[in-house]
């Protein structure tokens, strides 16, 4: 099936180790590439102040993470929250990333801030709460890459969790009264680009001792390819279902 994908840049890999990784989008893309044969992505620079696309128009959408929390003053933020909006009253569907799986909490009615547990880094393991028919199966732990201090600690009364941990206990949600999937951790972070992100910020965010921590977790396998599978799945299904109810109201 083919899809255009629109993807809002809200962060970009801090200036250190920029030069040596792709952007944001890019890691998506490539990401999502191999499970959607006929992909198309545009990239919207939100964070530049690029004029967002009304809704409308856009096919599917996913908001990249960003380093700005979704209580920041920006207006961009203000305003991403709002689309969010409006494009799930179009049933536009959409994915939210770390700080994109932040802020759709925030646009649906719950709440994001920094948690009392500290920052998430390194390889962290969920456990897998439901089973979706675009999941293409069961599977009873994930592991994914992550770094944040920020995370949803309330979640909307729309929402239901997709997998958790004690640490993280929103890790992911799906919607049910808009076509909607957010997820906490990182698929698109390959081992090596959360190693420089980690290596980038220790002694600074955090301590010399949870970077070491957190660089020995990453040895382990991540289930970013399974991550990317499950959106590809969601959006094809939740299109599917949008195009056939199309189809029914014109006819």
């Amino acid at each position: 099936m083919a899809m255009h994908l629109t993807i809002f840049e809200t962060g970009r890999p801090p200036e250190p180790i920029r030069g040596h990784f792709a952007s944001y989008p890019s890691m998506l893309q490539a990401l999502l590439a191999p499970h959607v044969p006929s992909l198309s992505c545009e990239v919207v620079q939100v964070l530049d102040g690029q004029k967002q696309p009304d809704p409308s128009d856009v096919e599917a959408a996913l908001i990249t993470g960003s380093p700005a929390g979704v209580y920041d003053d920006f207006t961009w933020i203000a305003d991403l929250k709002d689309w969010i909006r409006r494009a799930g009253d179009q049933r536009v569907p959409q994915v939210g990333i770390c700080f994109g799986h932040q802020l759709m909490a925030e646009a649906f009615g719950g709440r994001a801030h920094k948690a009392p547990q500290g920052w998430g880094l390194g390889r962290h393991t969920y456990h897998v709460a439901v089973d979706e028919p675009w999941m293409g199966g069961t599977k009873q732990c994930l592991h994914l890459a992550v770094s944040h201090q920020d995370q949803v600690l309330e979640a909307p009364s729309t929402a239901r969790v997709l997998a958790q941990s004690d640490f993280t206990p929103y890790a992911a949600l799906v919607y049910d009264h808009v076509p909607a999937l957010s997820f906490q951790g990182h698929p698109e972070f390959c081992p090596r680009f959360a190693d420089a992100l980690i290596r980038s910020r220790r002694g600074t965010r955090f301590s010399e001792e949870m970077a070491d921590a957190a660089l020995a977790s990453l040895e382990a396998p991540l289930d970013g390819d399974v991550v990317a599978a499950w959106v590809a799945g969601f959006f094809a299904h939740t299109l599917r279902e949008k195009y056939a109810n199309l189809g029914r109201a014109a006819a």
